[in-house]
């Protein structure tokens, strides 16, 4: 499953990078995925609604529907 993780992170990185931030995977933890937001997306005030709404809602529809993103 971490293998489909980091790939459909690969697939989220554009956009962000194109908005000036990106994110780094840290590591899995049975079901909850741990990244580092860096760039812009670093210190945005919509971080969470990124993580949450975004990257967190793509990976439950890629991955598997109980996966939980955290921010380190």
């Amino acid at each position: 499953m971490e293998e489909s993780v980091i790939k459909a992170l690969d697939e989220i990185r554009p956009s962000l990078q194109a908005d000036g931030g990106d994110l780094e995977y840290i590591k899995m933890d049975g079901k909850q995925v741990f990244v580092r937001l860096v760039g812009s997306c670093a210190g945005c005030p919509m971080s969470q609604m990124t993580l949450k709404g975004g990257v967190e809602r793509y990976l439950r529809d890629k991955v598997d529907a109980e996966i939980e993103v955290l921010s380190v």
